[in-house]
């Protein structure tokens, strides 16, 4: 057996892949650590609940990169509706001023995604992980 690998009720595999989410309009809000704190926080709850292992994260001042494991029934685009969508809401929620501000009225996030397979034995692992750990820096 793989190490690598992981074993599901019906499946046996690795779905893990680079993700990146870009704030709507290129608006800077991570650069307020309690924003980027919030963001950090929510998204760990998201993984919690649905089962998605993050596997590093890093946070540009407009920008998050992550590197997530998925659950084989589930979906880049519900991964990303999961966490867009849940940090938008509670973000712009508990931080009205932005929502005046930055979004008139619409959410937080570009409809952006994008995402790359890490691949079998991953395509530069750990270069790739270093570069989403070192965002911002």
């Amino acid at each position: 057996m793989n190490p690598n690998m992981i074993s599901f009720s019906s499946s046996y595999g690795r779905a893990e892949f680079h993700v990146c989410f870009k704030v709507k309009y290129c608006h800077r809000i991570f650069a307020v650590e309690s924003v980027k704190n919030r963001c950090q926080e929510i998204f760990l709850d998201v993984a919690k609940k649905y089962n998605i292992a993050i596997r590093e994260i890093g946070f540009d001042q407009d920008h998050v990169h992550m590197i997530v494991q998925l659950n084989p029934s589930m979906s880049i685009s519900s991964m990303a509706k999961l966490f867009k969508g849940t940090s938008g809401h509670l973000l712009l929620q508990e931080f009205p001023y932005m929502k005046s501000k930055y979004f008139w009225g619409s959410g937080l996030w570009s409809p952006m995604i994008y995402f790359d397979s890490m691949g079998q034995t991953g395509q530069y692992p750990e270069k790739i992980a270093t570069y989403v750990r070192n965002q911002g820096y």
